[in-house]
């Protein structure tokens, strides 16, 4: 049972990149899943939480217009696709699911203990 991230890489300023966050030994439709990203020196951050029942979806102010979260279900992943990327977005992303916790709870909770957390995976943006 695992979640394994995928994406990551360097880009310019303006750039974009798709994230994946694929799901093993369990259904990610059943769980509230979060993007979360940490930058060097800098505290672990939420970036954007989601949970299909009630299509419930929040994102970091700073991020919404950019940054859009979805998921397929027949590839059990869920994905962020990240637009207009800029150097402040240079972070490790991880991604984690959690069965009980809420869209808000779960975005509020950058350290939090969740049922699952991927590896992470670089982005870089730079020119």
């Amino acid at each position: 049972l695992q979640l394994v991230e995928s994406g990551g890489g360097s880009v310019q300023p303006g750039g974009s990149l798709r994230l994946s966050c694929a799901a093993s030994g369990f259904t990610l439709d059943d769980y509230t899943i979060g993007w979360f990203r940490q930058a060097p020196g800098k505290e672990r951050e939420g970036v954007s939480c989601y949970r299909s029942g009630g299509g419930l979806m929040r994102y970091a102010g700073s991020l919404k217009g950019r940054f859009t979260i979805f998921r397929d279900n027949a590839e059990n992943t869920v994905y962020l696709q990240m637009n207009n990327l800029k150097p402040e977005d240079t972070a490790v992303y991880y991604c984690a699911a959690d069965l009980h916790f809420t869209v808000n709870a779960m975005c509020d909770s950058p350290k939090g203990e969740f049922d699952y957390w991927g590896q992470g995976t670089q982005v870089t943006v730079s020119s």
